[in-house]
């Protein structure tokens, strides 16, 4: 069992290793903790995290440094996640308030994370797996132009032009509308699509080119959205962090590029939206990121499945700073997603 002040000891060690990368002793302890001891009482408590596997000594005659299974506990222990400040709240609402569409929105929130955290930052693009069809609109350009308007009920806008083989009056084109609502409207998009498909060769063909391009986009928006894909900023970051790695990071950098990797490691961190996940060293080892750490969490919008963002940095990193920054940046897209 490892007692209080041996856990004091722990987190004083990775505190001080993670802002000055070097190995701490138990002198160095005395002089910038009050644990109101002897050095000689601090050895006996670094002597038993090292029995548990918690500190370990890169050289011989060494400070300690924290080990994987060392940060693991202090993350667990970690009841202190600083608020950021109110200047940088302040910060990411201006910032990402700019935002004009999703895209530059998601844009945006990876240069941000990667700014406040100094790691790459990493954001999953929303997927409409769950969308449902709200409503189709058909307008008239032309007697034998029609453009197709597909509306989600998460609000997602789809616009495909219709050329018709014979003109089309008004009337025709009402009654269209209705039966294509009835065929589609509630249905998952995929499943709208194979419907609407069914229906095509009991229409007027006159009309077959409607139904067509409708079955047709919706589709390809469901094909579309099957695709996850990752926004990535901050790859900087982890080039400056190179010395924290004991090998190469070209088989981080290359794992990071293939986004599947990061994808599959995103699918099997908790999905409880604002909460924060941290995956530490040999945690990620299946994934070849042994010696990185991932810190995630969840951000959602009504119509699309959850989403994470967060960092991939070096073990060594202040986790506490960097879990705030990813908590607060993840509540401010699921506020304003929500809204818009």
């Amino acid at each position: 069992m490892v007692s209080e002040r041996s856990l004091a000891v722990l987190r004083a060690i990775v505190q001080d290793y993670v802002a000055s990368r070097e190995p701490v002793g138990s002198k160095s302890i005395v002089e910038r903790h009050a644990f109101g001891v002897s050095a000689a009482t601090i050895r006996n408590d670094m002597a038993l995290l090292e029995e548990e596997e918690l500190i370990a000594a890169p050289h011989t005659s060494s400070g300690r440094i924290p080990t994987d299974k060392g940060y693991r506990v202090f993350v667990d222990q970690l009841t202190d996640v600083r608020p950021l400040s109110g200047a940088q709240r302040q910060a990411i609402e201006t910032f990402l308030g700019e935002s004009s569409d999703l895209d530059e929105l998601l844009a945006r929130t990876v240069r941000l994370i990667a700014q406040l955290t100094n790691q790459l930052a990493v954001v999953q693009y929303p997927s409409f797996g769950s969308a449902r069809v709200r409503h189709v609109e058909l307008i008239a350009l032309s007697p034998e132009r029609v453009l197709c308007i597909l509306i989600t009920d998460s609000g997602q806008v789809e616009q495909r032009l219709a050329e018709l083989e014979e003109p089309v009056d008004e009337q025709t084109l009402g009654d269209l509308r209705v039966r294509l609502n009835d065929i589609a409207g509630g249905r998952a998009m995929a499943d709208a699509a194979d419907a609407l498909s069914g229906e095509i060769d009991s229409v007027d063909p006159r009309h077959a080119a409607v139904l067509h391009t409708l079955a047709a986009t919706l589709a390809e928006q469901a094909r579309a959205q099957r695709q996850d894909r990752l926004v990535v900023a901050g790859a900087a970051n982890l080039v400056r962090t190179e010395q924290d790695f004991a090998g190469s990071i070209l088989g981080v950098i290359e794992a990071i590029e293939e986004q599947v990797v990061l994808l599959k490691l995103f699918g099997e961190m908790a999905t409880d939206e604002h909460a924060v996940t941290v995956r530490i060293g040999r945690e990620n080892a299946s994934f070849g990121l042994g010696e990185t750490s991932v810190v995630s969490s969840a951000f959602a919008i009504p119509g699309r499945d959850i989403s994470r963002l967060g960092i991939v940095g070096p073990t060594r990193m202040d986790y506490s700073h960097s879990m705030a920054a990813v908590r607060a940046v993840a509540r401010y897209l699921s506020r304003t997603l929500g809204e818009n």
